[in-house]
């Protein structure tokens, strides 16, 4: 259950928790005609806290409410960033994630609504590993889910848009169900997409691939940091279209993404990937990525925004 913080950002202030709520006729709550994104901030190493690539969330939360035709809201880019800061500063959270959600309010029912407002709430709220401290370490349990992921021309898969993630809730829910932790989809063509919500790599024989930027995923921000650190430290790393069967032999699997973080997969399928736990090249890059986010010896200056 999430834990109330005091303040949440609505519409260019800031309220009470409680007091932040929608009509029941807000047009997103009905269609999933809205946008988000997922961010996190972290403690540093020299003791102050930053949020992890927000600027770049941002860009992304516009350019998903200009691929959904949503009107843009009256602040810029840059009074979001700095009002995703404040949120975190007045909750006094050092460590949080944030949710910006941009959503078209009430007013006309029906599908289009051309002049429905478009509302933005930005909530942050303390949240550990999202597929659990035990996964980050041990490697996780993975399905190939019976759901697709829709073809790039049938939703727009660049865009973090609300009512996409049904696709992702039913494949979730259905690993859950099925005794595992996460769900990989595969696309309309039967190759390797994304998880649920994260972006997948592969390791075998000391090569790393990866679904490729123009396929039906969403452009992670972790998956370019990620493929930034992996090239730093002198992989090569190959985005490129992955059968299903290319996962069973895999030597390593991991899954990134702001909530996973990065998490290795020990078992898809039931059956065991390399050695049926967390491999080298994935340690390694937890490593990497965790000094990353935390100011260490990893990180950039234009990665972190300071709280």
């Amino acid at each position: 259950m999430v834990e109330a913080v005091k303040k949440i950002w609505m519409d260019g202030e800031l309220v009470d928790w409680d007091k932040a709520q929608v009509h029941v006729l807000t047009h997103t709550l009905h269609y999933g005609l809205g946008v988000f994104e997922g961010i996190r901030c972290y403690r540093l190493e020299d003791g102050q806290s930053a949020v992890f690539r927000l600027r770049e969330h941002i860009q992304r939360l516009y350019d998903s409410a200009h691929i959904a035709t949503l009107d843009l809201p009256p602040w810029s880019v840059d009074q979001v960033v700095d009002a995703c800061a404040e949120t975190v500063r007045v909750n006094g959270l050092s460590e949080c994630y944030l949710r910006p959600l941009m959503f078209m309010g009430d007013g006309t029912m029906g599908l289009a609504a051309m002049d429905n407002p478009t509302r933005l709430a930005i909530v942050v709220w303390k949240w550990g590993s999202y597929l659990g401290d035990e996964g980050m370490e041990k490697g996780i349990r993975a399905r190939v889910s019976s759901f697709a992921r829709p073809g790039v021309n049938m939703l727009m898969a660049k865009g973090k848009i609300v009512g996409h993630y049904v696709n992702s809730i039913m494949a979730k829910r259905e690993a859950l169900r099925s005794g595992y932790d996460e769900a990989i989809l595969l696309d309309a063509q039967g190759y390797v997409s994304e998880a649920s919500g994260e972006n997948v790599f592969v390791v075998r024989n000391g090569r790393v691939s990866t679904p490729p930027q123009g396929s039906s995923i969403l452009g992670g921000i972790t998956r370019e940091t990620i493929i930034t650190l992996l090239e730093e430290q002198g992989l090569v790393v190959e985005p490129r279209t992955l059968s299903r069967d290319e996962l069973y032999i895999a030597d390593e699997i991991f899954l990134v993404g702001t909530a996973a973080e990065v998490t290795p997969v020990r078992e898809l399928d039931d059956r065991k990937i390399g050695a049926g736990s967390r491999g080298p090249v994935t340690q390694e890059i937890q490593r990497r990525y965790f000094s990353a986010v935390r100011g260490g010896e990893y990180s950039k200056p234009e990665w972190l925004h300071v709280v």
